[in-house]
């Protein structure tokens, strides 16, 4: 995954008191002056995994020319501007200080170490950051899809049942899990986002709503990405090698290889199609006859939320802090509202968000300062600025890692087709919310490829190697999995909320993505053990965050209807006191008699009826709700009750109001003592 940062000492002192001799500066660290050991508290970070021959500098300010030919004295070759600045975001640049990083190039005669020093002696050079590698959640299996299961007669048979045509949706049990043994003999029925009811009654995306995938590179003519990618009509339109649009950037058509500071690219040895699979399952186009579902990849209709590719690892290059960061300024300046990110360092590196948001002199790091960029910037109607998702981490580890681990931002754990945490997830403080993410160990036999991971779409010429596949979809499995569910459930809600025309603070927003979640800590007990590898799944109660994602939940949220759970297989009584006020068990209820005294029958479509598996009508009696269900699934109960007497008042007589909820149901196959969610 990503490395440790250990602090070191750097012998540099003899160096800053010459740099600062021959420049008269006016203020020298007292220790760099003794030519001591002593390392500046300017520098916020190490060398240990950094580029080579390269510094980032925060300034006090944007240098005149006689600051800059003071630092360029002191063994640069070249100085220049971290981030472009973009035509209308100059205020914005300059509040979150993007305006005064710069890219120091080291002279081959000078280590970063020493440099690092002797820059520190400046009054003007308020941070001096190595330029450290990031390494993204690579996944520790892919398998791509062989001819046969394209179009296997259990596919097509799946298909039949499901919301759209897309042949492989039926082994994405991440959407929709039916309990099918043959993906994995002990899936668990129901261990899914819950996206079925959201897809056929409410929403599937909208092309207004930008998700930036930043990973590697996502193949934008890829089948199924192709006609939901993002596109740059300027550049598209433009003249080659000329940057049309002014943004600092040429040819970025579908986004922008950071790494190569030119187009896409996706193939090539090193690169793995890890950014190609996140994008497949946030938004592969649905209802197109061909591969996979993307869970806000619309209908088929034009209508699906949008890709940008902003690349910052290419053939094993890359993920520096300079990269990523200029990748989520791209991100912010060209209309993304969510950027997906399976990246960050090593859990453990930074134990609290002041030690990484504040190096050592209390001085954001570039990519903290690009990340708050992105946060304040408003590419939508529904919120007021973007939503950030990270991958929790592949380690294990019991927290999540930097940057996702910071308090704000949204960091996802993974589950497996078990509904269990996986062995290689990170868990604990940080970890925000649980979603799935695939696990190897429970495939059926030598069942080849091992359906219990999460299937996606895969760069096709990244095939070739493999004896017989389907280049363009594979399996994988990791937070990296687990993090584009989360995004792409995300980017399904702000299409909705869209739709509804609701608005919302990004604070509020995020609040109710977290609470849209179901009970993960019920079956946390005793322990999970999969081919050698063993779990206490005790170590992991309460330390999953809110729960798994349901994306129904989070639509029923957009709605500002609660959801209420009810069990498969009993039938029970619900109380509907969030509808109804505290006083629900008092009130009259209305509506067509049932087979007993004191039973009112409720208003349910056919279809909810047919989600819910309900045998007989649900029906009011003693103030609460009766309900059967006999099938995982959601709907609505329209719900008539008289506020103010035991009749409707009018002309005739005196009496009270009616009053009508209509009441969101989701079944499940148990809930918890407090109603199924944390």
């Amino acid at each position: 995954m990503n490395r440790k940062v250990t602090p070191i000492l750097l012998a540099a002192g003899l160096l800053v008191s010459a740099c600062a001799d021959r420049l008269d500066v006016t203020a020298t660290s007292p220790d760099a002056a003794a030519g001591t050991a002593t390392r500046s508290e300017k520098i916020i970070n190490t060398s240990e995994q950094s580029r080579p021959g390269v510094l980032l500098l925060k300034l006090s300010e944007v240098p005149s020319d006689e600051v800059r030919a003071k630092l360029m004295g002191c063994g640069l070759e070249d100085l220049q501007p971290v981030f472009p600045s973009t035509p209308g975001k100059e205020e914005l640049e300059r509040r979150f200080g993007l305006d005064r990083w710069y890219e120091a190039t080291l002279s081959d005669s000078q280590t970063a170490d020493q440099t690092a020093n002797a820059l520190c002696a400046f009054n003007e050079v308020e941070t001096v950051q190595f330029d450290e590698i990031f390494r993204n959640e690579e996944s520790e299996y892919v398998f791509p899809v062989s001819e046969a299961e394209m179009s296997s007669p259990a596919a097509t048979r799946a298909a039949e049942d499901l919301p759209f045509n897309d042949p492989l949706l039926h082994y994405q049990w991440g959407y929709i899990n039916t309990g099918d043994v043959s993906l994995a003999e002990d899936i668990y029925k129901g261990a899914d986002i819950n996206v079925k009811s959201v897809w056929k009654n409410l929403c599937a995306g909208d092309p207004d709503i930008i998700v930036a995938v930043i990973d590697e590179a996502v193949m934008y003519n890829h089948p199924d990405l192709a006609a939901n990618m993002w596109v740059n009509e300027a550049e598209k339109n433009g003249k080659p090698g000329v940057d049309d649009d002014g943004n600092g950037y040429v040819d970025d058509i579908y986004g922008y290889n950071f790494v190569r500071n030119g187009e896409l690219h996706w193939d090539g040895e090193g690169n793995t199609g890890h950014g190609t699979h996140c994008a497949g399952t946030i938004a592969a186009v649905n209802n197109n006859g061909i591969g996979v579902s993307g869970i806000a990849g619309g209908t088929g209709k034009g209508d699906g939320c949008r890709i940008m590719s902003c690349q910052i690892y290419d053939e094993g290059g890359g993920g520096d802090s300079r990269i990523v960061s200029k990748a989520m300024k791209y991100a912010a300046d060209m209309g993304a509202s969510i950027i997906s990110c399976s990246f960050g360092y090593t859990g453990g590196t930074y134990k609290s968000d002041a030690a990484y948001r504040n190096g050592n002199n209390k001085t954001n790091q570039v990519e903290y300062d690009a990340l708050k960029y992105f946060e304040a910037t408003k590419n939508n109607p529904v919120v007021d600025g973007g939503i950030p998702i990270f991958a929790a981490g592949n380690d294990g580890d019991p927290y999540a890692t930097y940057p996702g681990a910071l308090y704000d931002i949204i960091s996802v754990s993974a589950f497996g087709p078990d509904y269990l945490p996986t062995y290689y997830t990170n868990y604990g403080p940080g970890c925000n919310i649980v979603a799935p993410g695939g696990e190897y160990l429970h495939k059926v036999g030598n069942s080849y490829p091992p359906q219990c991971m999460i299937l996606s779409c895969y760069p096709s010429e990244l095939g070739d190697s493999w004896d017989v596949v389907n280049k363009d979809y594979s399996f994988s499995q990791g937070t990296s999995m687990a993090c584009p569910h989360v995004s792409g459930v995300v980017a399904l809600a702000l299409s909705y909320a869209k739709k509804l025309g609701k608005t919302y603070t990004t604070q509020k927003f995020k609040e109710l993505l977290l609470s849209s979640a179901n009970d993960f800590d019920t079956r946390l007990k005793g322990e999970k053990k999969l081919y050698g590898k063993t779990l206490n799944l005790g170590n992991y109660r309460k330390q999953m965050g809110t729960g798994s994602i349901d994306a129904y939940i989070f639509m029923m949220q957009i709605e500002g209807i609660p959801c209420l759970t009810a069990e498969i297989g009993r039938n029970q009584w619900i109380d509907v006191s969030q509808y109804f006020g505290t006083s629900s068990v008092n009130l009259t209820y209305l509506g067509e008699p049932g087979k007993e005294e004191g039973q009112v029958l409720c208003e349910i479509s056919d279809e909810d009826r047919a989600s819910l598996g309900l045998q007989q009508d649900p029906y009011m009696q003693y103030g609460k709700l009766y309900i059967y269900p006999t099938k995982i699934g959601s709907g609505k109960v329209k719900v008539r009750a008289i506020a103010g007497g035991n009749i409707i008042g009018g002309d005739d007589a005196i009496g009270g109001m009616e009053m009508t909820q209509e009441i969101s149901i989701i079944s499940r196959t148990f809930k918890s003592g407090t109603g199924g969610w944390l």
